[in-house]
């Protein structure tokens, strides 16, 4: 089940389903835009948005009345089989009613938030009321080949009668647990096989339980056309089914291998990687060891000892290694079942993310999903104490503001740990911010456990956005951003750069204009800027934009002193055509974008 949309109508309700989606993992709040601040997206049209989302295929969980989701997607019901979730939660928290998808994952979502909030869900699908489990929709990792045969064993369960059950792999403990099964053939029947049943008989259920780890290698670069036909057809080959396999395993050095991780995808399974010295140690159970790949990787064997390090000891190699021109596949068996999380490692991941100025509606959707995905979060302690509302609960690191190597050290050492690492930036991560050092650090060190990460950047609203938003449109013609601060770039490369845009009449936004040891910069971009444009020039001065304390003030350009900025304020200053408009008590500032002028010369 893909993550859910919680549905907020009131403040209250979006509340709740901000508490709520924050245990629910990539879950997002969506509000409607008239009653609601602080979602992760709004809406105007309420039906109209529940029957998008529910067109999608996404999750809904509306805090809200039951019978606003049944009129909102009751014109499109169709086929069960193919419905996505669909819950109601009672803005009072007392409440939880899975409506449509019971079988698809709104059961077991709907008893998870029961149980945050501490009431029952009230599920009325039979099969889970009487024999705790639905055979349509079955525990993590296992597989229906034939989901419409669901319906008469389950029928016959209900009905008390005779149930056959067969079990060629895996415990199947959530179903022997079941009264109404029978050991002896019966019609209509269970199968839990490992293998491919290409025409199951119309009346047995046939459900596949993760048993198989499909262990690959294969050259650098190589297409994930061929890794993937080379597995499925191995698979085949051997009687075995895809649906069964728990896992795509390999060595680490594969762990950014482009076909490796299409090949997971294509199987809707984790992949898993291993360290060669783990590989190695399967060297006496190997069928192929190899010197060639010895050389190559420091192991004797990375599709068959993947195989046989996923399974571990109590397992055995069910296919040995298979080759196309450049992939290797090969197939572990464990007949006890695998869990992904308890094989090897996964590819770490660190998202490098701006949360904008502060407030949580200035923070993208984008980045509020990298957030509730991170497992860990690493970042100042400020711009934390700002997004609790989405990391709370989670494993934080922080350091103090000038601390920013050290920051982004830690959050590669722990994504190269196989974890989903969350770097906070605030405004844009870009901007004078943590993505360009995060990727310093990567090219100056080029270690290679750093060089397999999964890295990602997430943009947010800079604060020369957040200015030019409240005081109206002062950045709509060209303009640039110069920082001030001589720390790591040459007080006299900074001068050029300020020079270079006088002279070409540039919109200026100025960060870290002032700190306490450094006052004379600001005055000198100031003067260097009169030089070109007139002493009446708009300057806006935005401090703590978008947080408590949040001030703004608009005054001439030969006005600029640094008693009037700190290292929390933006300095946006206009060029030469930039206006301000006097009105109310701050007025409006704009940069005319020249049509009106050209129109004039064209006339």
């Amino acid at each position: 089940m893909s993550a859910p949309a919680f549905i907020a109508l009131t403040q209250t309700g979006l509340d709740l389903a901000r508490r709520l989606a924050e245990t629910v993992p990539g879950a997002e709040v969506h509000g409607l835009a008239s009653r609601t601040s602080g979602a992760d997206t709004t809406f105007s049209e309420t039906l109209a948005h529940l029957r998008g989302l529910f067109q999608a295929g996404r999750p809904i969980v509306g805090i809200c009345a039951a019978g606003i989701l049944i009129r909102a997607v009751a014109p499109l019901l169709a086929d069960k089989r193919q419905e996505p979730a669909v819950i109601a939660v009672a803005e009072d928290a007392t409440t939880v009613v899975p409506l449509l998808g019971g079988h698809h994952g709104a059961n077991a979502l709907a008893r998870e938030l029961a149980g945050t909030l501490g009431v029952t869900a009230a599920v009325t699908t039979a099969g889970d009321l009487r024999f705790g489990l639905a055979l349509d929709d079955p525990p993590a990792g296992w597989r229906v080949a034939n989901r419409e045969a669901a319906k008469p064993v389950m029928a016959a369960l209900l009905a008390g009668e005779a149930v056959g059950l067969t079990v060629e792999s895996s415990s199947a403990d959530w179903l022997q647990a079941a009264d109404g099964f029978s050991e002896a053939a019966a019609t209509p029947a269970v199968r839990v096989t490992h293998l491919a049943d290409g025409d199951p008989a119309p009346e047995t259920l046939v459900l596949h339980p993760p048993v198989l780890a499909l262990g690959v290698g294969c050259e650098r670069g190589c297409e994930a056309e061929e890794l993937i036909g080379l597995a499925r057809q191995t698979l085949a080959d051997a009687g075995l089914a895809a649906d069964a396999v728990a896992c795509v395993v390999s060595v680490d050095v594969k762990a950014d291998e482009a076909a490796v991780h299409a090949l997971a995808r294509d199987l809707g399974v984790p992949a898993r990687f291993f360290t060669a010295a783990e590989l190695e140690a399967e060297t006496p159970r190997l069928q192929n060891p190899s010197d060639v790949v010895f050389a190559e990787v420091g192991c004797h064997g990375v599709a068959e000892g993947a195989a046989l390090a996923a399974v571990g000891a109590a397992g055995e190699l069910l296919v040995s290694k298979h080759k196309s021109k450049r992939a290797t596949c090969a197939v572990g068996f464990y007949t006890r079942g695998l869990d992904p999380n308890r094989v090897g490692k996964k590819r770490g991941k660190l998202t490098v993310v701006g949360i904008g100025p502060g407030q949580s509606g200035w923070r993208t959707p984008a980045v509020t999903a990298a957030l509730a995905a991170a497992e860990e979060i690493v970042g100042y302690g400020l711009y934390l104490d700002l997004i609790q509302d989405v990391i709370a609960g989670k494993p934080t690191h922080c350091s103090e503001l000038a601390q920013e190597e050290a920051r982004v050290r830690l959050s590669l050492e722990r994504a190269a740990e196989g974890h989903e690492v969350a770097l906070v930036s605030s405004g844009d991560a870009g901007i004078y911010a943590l993505a360009t050092l995060a990727f310093e650090l990567l090219d100056r060190e080029d270690k290679p456990e750093w060089n397999r990460l999964e890295v990602a950047v997430e943009p947010g609203v800079s604060a020369i956005q957040a200015a030019a938003a409240r005081m109206g449109a002062p950045i709509g013609h060209d303009f640039c951003t110069v920082s001030l601060s001589d720390l790591l770039t040459p007080w006299e490369v900074i001068e050029k750069r300020l020079a270079a845009a006088a002279e070409g009449d540039f919109i200026v936004a100025l960060y870290n204009p002032v700190s306490k040891r450094r006052r004379h910069q600001l005055p000198a971009a100031r003067d260097a800027l009169l030089r070109h444009r007139p002493a009446e020039t708009p300057v806006i001065l935005g401090r703590n934009l978008g947080r408590e304390g949040e001030t703004l003030e608009v005054i001439r350009l030969d006005e600029l002193d640094p008693d009037r900025v700190d290292m929390l304020t933006l300095v946006l200053i206009g060029n030469s055509q930039t206006r301000h408009i006097a009105r109310g008590q701050r007025g409006w500032v704009y940069t005319p974008r020249g049509y009106a002028a050209k129109m004039e010369t064209t006339s």
